[in-house]
């Protein structure tokens, strides 16, 4: 009988990870046991790691004074094997590989939005390797069965980081609203990275007909453009909103921002036309500043979008399972990778996604 297990540890802000070998866990009521398969490398653990997120004039939201403790096991993107489950869970998926939907609410019946199934959007969340242990060690425990989707027949590699990137994308394209599109009528994606190119696949898989992709990294908008974008953009350039504006015919009815910086805020606000739709997912941090009267002359809709919920996550696989989700560049690792692929992330050199593996 295993007694021990090995994960890879945020031991201190800012520093590598560490190797650690922790006590096995033991499934309590309700919980169930994850032997971890896939752990998906996402960009928001970069600044967990680094120990804040930038939020430019207001200064900076401290993981430390957040109450995020230390040693954790970051990781958030996780696939495995349900091997345990408390005397609670008897109907727990033994054997069977699932996905983890790890945006876990406080789960307390007086929480209004845990209870209508809105999780993700919990005041309280006790989210998986954001400030509880999470994939980046050999065995995870989540909360309840109810948790765990079903990705069987599905590519374990490609299906591991819906569990945040496509989930998220997926989420804000809901909120921009392919059904009220109208022909002729563009969206944008800000960044090409691991969320960028999974916004433009799913994109197009939800019905929407025109896309741009919008990135600095040539490489990165060559993949885009393989996913299905109809046009690229070089946000670097000096006329980057006229040549926006050209591009779309001064049609662009909505932004996804997958990156979140006073740049891509910018070009979104000013290219966008009445009744446009600006979606926040990225966390890359600053200011985002407009002119006022733009909110009611031009009715802009401005708003964030955060993760979301496990039924948003089950609907995602199911269009996934439509095969109309074209796959994004999917890379594997060892889990011993994990602090080395932080730091390839960190410089730019991973083109789509990178998950960690324990098989």
């Amino acid at each position: 009988m295993i007694n021990t297990y090995t994960s890879y540890d945020l031991v201190e802000f800012g520093k590598p990870l560490e190797a650690r070998e922790r006590p096995m866990p033991v499934p309590r009521g309700t919980e169930v046991l994850v032997r971890v398969r896939r752990s998906g490398v996402c960009h928001s653990d970069l600044h967990i790691q680094e120990g804040f997120f930038d939020l430019g004039e207001e200064g900076k939201l401290d993981m430390g004074e957040r109450g995020m403790k230390l040693p954790q096991a970051l990781g958030h993107e996780i696939l495995g094997e349900i091997i345990a489950a408390g005397p609670e869970a008897p109907d727990a998926p033994i054997g069977q590989t699932m996905l983890v939907h790890p945006w876990i609410g406080c789960m307390q019946d007086d929480c209004l939005v845990c209870m209508s199934g809105r999780e993700n959007d919990c005041t309280r969340m006790r989210a998986i390797g954001v400030v509880r242990d999470g994939g980046y060690g050999e065995y995870v425990i989540v909360d309840h069965p109810k948790f765990l989707v079903d990705i069987e027949g599905l590519d374990l590699d490609i299906v591991t980081p819906y569990a945040c990137s496509g989930v998220t994308v997926y989420c804000a394209l809901k909120k921009v609203g392919v059904e009220e599109m109208n022909p002729g009528e563009w969206i944008a994606v800000m960044g090409a990275g691991g969320l960028g190119l999974n916004a433009i696949a799913i994109a197009k898989a939800m019905g929407f007909k025109k896309v741009v992709s919008c990135d600095v990294d040539p490489n990165k908008m060559q993949t885009a453009i393989s996913m299905g974008a109809d046009a690229i953009l070089d946000t670097s350039r000096e006329d980057a909103l006229d040549e926006l504006r050209k591009i779309t015919g001064n049609q662009l009815l909505g932004v996804v921002d997958t990156v979140g910086i006073p740049v891509t805020a910018r070009l979104s606000v000013h290219g966008l036309i009445k009744m446009g739709r600006y979606v926040v997912v990225g966390l890359h941090g600053g200011d985002f500043k407009m002119p006022l009267p733009w909110l009611p002359q031009k009715s802009l809709t401005v708003r964030g979008s955060y993760v979301g919920s496990c039924n948003d996550l089950r609907e995602l696989i199911a269009l996934v399972r439509t095969g109309k989700v074209k796959e994004i560049p999917v890379g594997s690792r060892p889990l011993s990778a994990a602090s080395d692929t932080l730091d390839d992330l960190k410089a730019g050199k991973i083109n789509g996604r990178v998950v960690l593996t324990t098989d």
